[in-house]
């Protein structure tokens, strides 16, 4: 087994160079300046002391860099996850307590044990179930939850926290008069000042500047401000070691949630991953890698007081813009972490809580997707109305039941794709070889006595009735004069026992009838399925051909040459 498979960094570090390390050094820079007060402020969301937020950026790091297939993606604490980690813990813990923090760093074990048993027996592929539909309208869903609840430090209102908008939204309504007018007023700047910076240039930091600024205003002029909410103390020091503490009750009611976590958290790393990935040529994302670097960054990140932590969108494309070659940009980024958890944290003592609403706020409203919208309102309107019917059960039923309806959705939407897939009669091009669909070629020849049937999917138990349904429509408009039935099997990749055994039925079915059933362009392993399920018994291997066309010549003319050829062919393919 190769080693720099299991341990990505041993791809990359033992060539390290100067030239690499200064690109990494001003996006390490660049990412950390940017990750401090997005830490405190997602820790906030979290409902846990600003420090934890700090804590997310230490170890994750370390881990990802260590075992993550990226070299650009950038670990640690983001706005989703964090509400969804308040919304889950928040039902069995008050928020802030002792007993709601060892909760939530429980909850980063439990995420990180299920994502790295994923990533150990290949299961990646289950988190496919979660469509791009149902993830976009899933995240724009959340980005609101998560903007309209920082509206209560945003204006200094003790609104009521909820997953569900329309509880959200009443209490804004109701209590909206009382707004504190120095918060508002030090929040909208802030809010401007961020989107001003972000159209000049992503690369300046907006957060670190409105955080400076808000520091600044409150040490100078927080006398004559006192009823504006501040972070005030921060711990200073690293997290220590500890093992959390759990039950199996508990474990029990967080898995919902852990579940959740999971494939939100994978998708988002993934998709980031891979839109990295085609930006150079230098290495490969590996899924499964990826779960195997996520679920470790949580186990260990968990036993060194971190909450759930993914990859963040907005650093990891600045920390690709600003020159990260390597992981170590994410590792010179928690050399920063902890020059600050270790000096700095009195500094931010005075920062406005409605400072860090407000980088909040802008952040995840540039989650909110309308252009994926109005693509799949031209491109596909059924993936449009599963991206709405997600985006609303989130809205309403809260993240929980959101991701529910989304991955149900999407299951009802696959079955009732492949059960009921293209169907299609196939005519003759004129003076050519080829069969083509009649509804896109007019002047294709369909003949009375011939239908050539095309089905495009696998055929199996779903959708085998659907396949004979079709079939015999098409047969019966043909009457009496039908003599040959060809099925095009080019599209069928798959067919199981039932499939197989509806097919035996209606050959018998047609033989009955007088009606000739051939079998054109069938894929070997299909083919080989047909053969031990005794289809054989029924007809020969001459009604074997490679292309519609010589099956319909064959039954014509008896040209017996190429077929039998071909027979042999496909009968020593079989033995």
């Amino acid at each position: 087994m190769n080693i720099k498979k299991i341990i990505p960094i041993l791809e990359w570090l033992p060539n390290y160079n100067k030239s690499l390390f200064k690109g990494d050094l001003v996006a390490g820079i660049t990412v950390g300046i940017i990750l401090i007060p997005q830490g405190i402020a997602y820790a906030l969301i979290a409902g846990l002391p600003p420090i934890y937020g700090l804590y997310c950026a230490l170890v994750p790091q370390v881990m990802y860099a260590i075992f993550g297939s990226s070299r650009q993606v950038a670990i640690g604490p983001v706005a989703m996850d964090s509400l969804i980690v308040a919304t889950g813990v928040s039902t069995l813990a008050l928020a802030g307590s002792e007993s709601y923090i060892s909760i939530a760093i429980l909850l980063a074990l439990l995420v990180g044990s299920i994502q790295f048993i994923m990533g150990i027996f290949s299961l990646g592929f289950i988190v496919n179930f979660l469509s791009k539909p149902v993830i976009t309208g899933f995240t724009s869903a959340i980005a609101l939850i998560i903007g309209l609840n920082q509206f209560r430090n945003l204006l200094g209102v003790d609104f009521v926290q909820s997953d569900q908008v329309h509880i959200i939204l009443e209490d804004i309504w109701l209590q909206f008069s009382a707004y504190n007018s120095h918060t508002t007023i030090i929040g909208l700047i802030s809010v401007a000042v961020i989107i001003f910076f972000r159209k000049i240039n992503k690369k300046i930091p907006n957060a670190l500047i409105v955080v400076v600024f808000g520091i600044l205003v409150m040490k100078f002029f927080g006398d004559s401000m006192n009823n504006v909410a501040i972070v005030k103390d921060i711990p200073s020091g690293l997290p220590s070691f500890s093992i959390p503490t759990f039950d199996l009750d508990q474990i029990r009611e967080l898995l919902p949630i852990a579940l959740t976590l999971v494939m939100v958290g994978y998708l988002e790393t993934i998709s980031i991953g891979k839109s990295l990935e085609a930006k150079q040529d230098e290495y490969r994302v590996r899924p499964n890698q990826e779960l195997i670097a996520l679920g470790l960054s949580n186990m260990v990140g968990s036993l060194f007081k971190a909450y759930p932590t993914t990859s963040s969108f907005s650093r990891s494309a600045i920390n690709q813009e600003s020159g990260a070659r390597t992981g170590m940009a994410a590792l010179i980024s928690v050399v920063m972490v902890v020059f600050t958890l270790l000096f700095l944290t009195p500094l931010f003592y005075h920062l406005p809580k409605t400072v860090l609403a407000a980088i909040i706020i802008v952040a995840v409203f540039g989650l909110i997707n309308f252009k994926e919208a109005t693509f799949l309102w031209k491109a596909n309107i059924l993936d449009f109305w599963l991206m709405l019917a997600t985006f609303i059960a989130t809205l309403v039923f809260g993240i929980k039941y959101g991701i529910i309806v989304g991955v149900g959705l999407s299951l009802i939407i696959l079955i009732f794709r492949t059960s009921r897939p293209y169907v299609i009669e196939l005519g003759k091009v004129p003076n050519s070889n080829f069969y083509r669909n009649k509804n896109r070629f007019e002047e294709v020849i369909i003949e009375e006595d011939v239908l050539v049937f095309r089905f495009d999917a696998q055929l199996f138990y779903a959708n085998s009735n659907y396949f004979r349904d079709n079939l015999d429509e098409m047969a019966s408009k043909k009457g009496t004069t039908l003599k040959l039935i060809v099925l095009d099997a080019e599209s069928i990749n798959r067919v199981d026992s039932t499939g197989v055994e509806m097919l035996k039925e209606r050959v018998r079915f047609y033989k009955k009838k007088g009606v000739t059933f051939y079998f054109a362009g069938v894929k070997g392993p299909v083919r080989d399925d047909l053969f031990r399920s005794g289809i054989l018994d029924i007809i020969n291997i001459n009604h074997f051909f490679m292309r519609a066309n010589q099956a319909v010549k064959f039954y014509k003319t008896g040209d017996r040459k190429h077929q039998e050829k071909y027979a042999k062919y496909i009968h020593q393919a079989y033995e």
